[in-house]
């Protein structure tokens, strides 16, 4: 029997390995930890568990895109504004 959660799970994966493609470490350095950490969880097969897994790589997504939106506005203020 397929897991109904398993959509939910391989869509986070894609997101957060696109999300990795721009990691300040690197593409390679996130993937491969990206991948142990899906690798670690990949027999829990308890449905609240699962949840509470996802739940926690989604607050990584939006951590994520808070570090690229930091890093993006620190970019265009150096290029606005004059270094005191």
């Amino acid at each position: 029997m397929a897991n109904p959660l398993r959509g939910e799970v391989v869509q986070l994966y894609k997101n957060l390995l696109y999300l990795g493609r721009e990691y300040p470490k690197g593409a390679d350095y996130f993937r491969d930890r990206l991948r142990a950490a899906f690798m670690k969880n990949k027999d829990v097969q308890d449905p609240e568990k699962i949840k509470e897994l996802v739940k926690r790589g989604e607050f990584v997504v939006k951590e994520l895109e808070a570090l690229y939106f930091l890093r993006k506005y620190r970019t265009m203020k150096k290029r606005y504004y004059e270094e005191e």
